[in-house]
């Protein structure tokens, strides 16, 4: 479908002339005759339907819409100015990457890691936000996201990091450490619940060989960091990744219950759009991830 997009002469020559208030001082910043002015004006105001300028014997000023249209085109034809300045200066290299990371994975596994990457490529702008489901690549601005699932969706290529290996933690409040329990006393204790997997306590237990009755349900979080909080303040035991809580682990403010991990289904991948593959900033990414996933994976015995 074309897009209904004016000429970018016609747009520059209108943001020149809402500036100046003048299609004389127009023509004289952009080297051009005042009719050319009056043309791309005209041209611009046809296309939109809406007139931008009004025209007497003094001069021209802007109408309302126009002040307002001049705001936008001059914010967009910055932009394009920044964007295209960036790339000449970096012969392609470098630039911004638009980052969606799961929230606990970012703040515990990345950012520590991402100074070494800064370093290596201080040309490249690694933007993170937050987003916790799968999206449409084409309806937001991310170049790539990295996701906590069973792989890629539609339509996206995809480099696999590393597996889920969940923990047993608790507060050394709650259960003194090198506490051993038997099946009967995991009853005894709420079983913190992470809300996208609902079956997880179940199958860490059918992992250990243990079969526990009765009903598994607990207080619901849906953020790691809401679980690893939860647990420190003695709510509960919670099953963990242990790359998001090695930290507490070496404080002492969380304790391991079960000498066990589990190899959950999920795995943490970097997913991005097929058309955006060959994006400098995300390539040089992706090879420095894949090589910090790597080194972390090898002591799992999964690299």
């Amino acid at each position: 479908m074309r897009r209904k997009i004016p000429s970018t002469a016609a747009l520059s020559a209108f943001e020149t002339a809402a500036r100046h208030q003048s299609f004389t001082k127009a023509a004289d910043e952009l080297s051009v005759t005042q009719s050319a002015i009056c043309r791309q004006i005209a041209s611009l105001e046809e296309f939109l339907g809406v007139k931008l300028f009004r025209r007497d014997r003094r001069g021209v000023s802007l109408t309302e819409a126009g002040i307002v249209y001049s705001r936008k085109v001059a914010s967009r034809l910055d932009e394009v100015e920044r964007d295209t300045l960036e790339l000449m200066a970096k012969g392609g290299l470098g630039g911004t990457l638009e980052l969606a990371v799961v929230p606990t994975f970012a703040t515990k596994w990345l950012l520590p890691r991402l100074p070494m990457f800064i370093r290596e490529y201080p040309d490249v702008t690694v933007n993170l936000t937050t987003q916790t489901r799968p999206f449409l690549f084409e309806e937001t601005e991310f170049d790539a996201a990295i996701h906590a699932g069973t792989g890629t969706w539609p339509g996206t290529e995809g480099r696999f990091l590393m597996r889920e290996s969940l923990i047993a933690v608790c507060s050394p409040a709650l259960i003194t450490p090198r506490t051993k329990l038997g099946v009967r006393d995991w009853q005894r204790y709420p079983l913190l619940q992470q809300s996208t997997q609902p079956y997880a306590w179940r199958e860490w237990f059918a992992s250990r060989g243990m079969a526990i009755e009765g009903d598994m349900s607990g207080p619901r979080y849906e953020l790691f960091s809401m679980l690893a909080n939860a647990a420190i303040h003695a709510i509960g035991i919670a099953l963990i990744p242990r790359l998001l809580v090695d930290e507490e682990l070496q404080r002492g403010v969380l304790i391991q219950v079960a000498n066990h991990k589990y190899l959950s289904a999920r795995s943490y991948h970097l997913i991005y759009p097929e058309l955006k593959s060959d994006k400098p900033s995300l390539s040089v990414f992706r090879t420095w991830i894949e090589s910090q996933a790597r080194q972390y994976r090898e002591p799992l015995g999964l690299g």
